[in-house]
């Protein structure tokens, strides 16, 4: 990415927690950004106000992560959001960040669950990307959301690891098949981060936390600035020759 040229993200899901903060902690390097949500319009827009307050510029265009059908219009509106906005037809980074939880027993798992796990994190991610490639500028960006569960196991998770898992593999191949273009593209994988993911459990139970900090070798509970400023550092131009890599962001959780 040349200097002359103002960089901008695509973060999904950055309406509230690990998006949010990632658009945040990008504004704050100098990064405009467009986000996405789902349902929560009043949410993005605060986002967007946050990230307008810190002098850059921010667009939130509403996406449905699991409705694959909607991605090539979703596709035409960025392009045309980018078009009006900052009069050119390419960003240089896109976050696949936006996702759903669901902690129930391997036994228990019903197979709408695992559909719906399965249509936005992966199904979700990889055709998502797939329509944007056109849009994405060539020496850009790709950074897709993990988890450390797909390390390692705790129960009531099966199905959403085994989701972050195909996200895994499926970087280090669009690591290979986009370097062509000069995209670098890498995994983070968060630990047990304080929000309201999962129904607040990490943040609002205080036994469940202490219990985590204490697997924890820094000590504490992740926060969503833990992530966003990972993302924002993977992100920046001093990370030439990182690609195709898992970058866990977890404090150092059950070492």
């Amino acid at each position: 990415m040349t200097g002359s040229i103002q960089r901008v993200a695509l973060i999904t899901g950055a309406s509230r927690g690990l998006g949010r903060s990632s658009a945040l902690k990008l504004a704050e390097n100098g990064v405009d950004v467009v986000l996405t949500y789902k349902d929560n319009a009043d949410a993005a827009r605060t986002t967007t106000t946050e990230i307008q307050a810190l002098g850059r510029q921010a667009v939130a265009l509403r996406l449905d992560m699991a409705d694959t059908g909607s991605f090539a219009a979703f596709a035409a509106q960025l392009k045309s959001t980018l078009t009006g906005t900052w009069q050119r037809d390419r960003f240089d980074y896109l976050v696949n960040n936006a996702g759903t939880g669901a902690q129930v027993p391997f036994a228990e798992t019903t197979e709408a669950q695992f559909d719906q796990l399965a249509a936005v994190h992966l199904k979700g991610t990889f055709f998502l990307t797939q329509a944007l490639l056109p849009l994405i500028a060539d020496g850009g960006r790709i950074v897709n959301t993990s988890s450390g569960l797909a390390r390692f196991s705790l129960p009531g998770y099966a199905a959403y690891a085994a989701m972050k898992g195909g996200i895994e593999v499926l970087t280090r191949y669009m690591a290979r098949e986009l370097a062509p273009r000069g995209i670098r593209v890498n995994t983070i994988a968060p630990g047990a981060i304080e929000t309201d993911f999962g129904g607040g459990l990490v943040r609002d139970n205080a036994q469940v936390n202490a219990h985590i900090a204490d697997a924890t070798a820094l000590g504490r509970v992740g926060l969503p600035d833990d992530v966003g400023g990972a993302v924002a550092a993977l992100l920046s131009d001093d990370n030439q020759w990182i690609t195709g890599q898992r970058i866990e962001v977890s404090g150092g959780m059950m070492l």
